[in-house]
């Protein structure tokens, strides 16, 4: 345990280093990846070369768009993916890398700009970038000090704060999010409004209905709740089962009291477009099982519950 306590530290230690150091080149490399007209394209080597992957991922999914290209694989072909466009964000502690020092010359004939991350800002790739990011670390957290551990996370929290970055200065906002993440839970969330999970088919009933008529009518709809309607069609209340408890441990009998008398006065609703998982929200702040969904006019054209919202994997 305190072999794995020094680990977090250690790394802890690295990153709240970086966050002191950060200034004006953070903010050129900023810059100089929104005003291109291409794509971010991030290489490495070994463990450098498994940050770099995961980067591209992250910026590609804020709104850059990115890709990986492996360095030893780019000086037998995949340098062609490469544009004049481009931005290349090369990856490497040491900053002497031969596969990335053998590919930067050419990137650079091209056209491209360099944003080099490095431990070492006299190293070659630091001198060659047109822009250096110093991702240094005063030790490594293996006890040998040798294995990649602090270096790689450096390496990775810098490129995230890069990535972050980018995404505030974009405006790149939740609905983009779920459109690069449409097929697991996030995008569920951020994707899937009100409407596509209401029922339509809402029990209601007239006012002076008896409580026995309107527990049919609730039951009958298995929603656990009934809507209430006034002479005039609009919504006047909510009849659910606990307003049913309630009545039955205040009144006794029912048979002769009509719904209006029992039920919940001015329900709570939420409109069609709005996202499921502010309906989730809403219901529970106000600590509620069911949901009428009403048009702007507060005209009814639904209700969900919980058991909704737990079916569409929104909640």
């Amino acid at each position: 345990m305190a072999m794995g306590r020094q680990v977090l530290e250690i790394e802890a230690a690295a990153v709240a280093a970086l966050a002191r150091r950060l200034g004006g080149a953070f903010q050129a490399a900023v810059r100089l990846i929104l005003d291109s007209r291409g794509r971010v394209v991030v290489s490495g080597i070994g463990k450098s070369g498994h940050i770099a992957r995961k980067l591209a991922a992250t910026f590609a999914s804020t709104g850059t768009p990115a890709y990986f290209v492996h360095a030893a694989e780019a000086v037998h072909g995949d340098l062609g993916m490469i544009t004049r466009d481009d931005v290349l964000i090369a990856i490497s502690n040491s900053g002497e890398n031969d596969e990335l020092l053998t590919i930067v010359p050419l990137v650079k004939r091209l056209g491209g700009k360099l944003i080099a991350i490095t431990g070492n800002e006299g190293s070659s790739l630091a001198h060659e970038a047109d822009i250096h990011l110093d991702a240094r670390v005063d030790q490594e957290a293996c006890p040998l000090n040798l294995a990649p551990t602090a270096s790689t996370t450096a390496a990775l929290a810098l490129g995230d704060a890069l990535a972050v970055a980018l995404l505030d200065a974009r405006g790149f906002g939740a609905e983009d999010f779920a459109r690069s993440h449409p097929g697991g839970a996030l995008g569920r969330k951020l994707l899937t409004h009100v409407d596509d999970v209401m029922r339509s088919d809402v029990p209601t009933l007239d006012e002076d209905v008896s409580v026995p008529t309107a527990l049919a009518a609730m039951t009958q709809g298995g929603m656990g709740m009934a809507v209430v309607l006034d002479a005039r069609g609009a919504i006047s209340g909510i009849f659910t089962d606990g307003d049913l408890r309630r009545a039955m441990e205040r009144l006794g009998d029912l048979r002769a009291t009509p719904v209006a008398a029992v039920m919940t006065r001015g329900p709570r609703s939420i409109g069609p477009r709005r996202l499921a998982v502010e309906a989730v929200e809403m219901m529970e702040a106000n600590r509620i099982n069911q949901l009428l969904v009403t048009d702007d006019a507060g005209a009814l054209r639904g209700a969900l519950n919980m058991h909704d919202l737990f079916r569409a994997k929104v909640v």
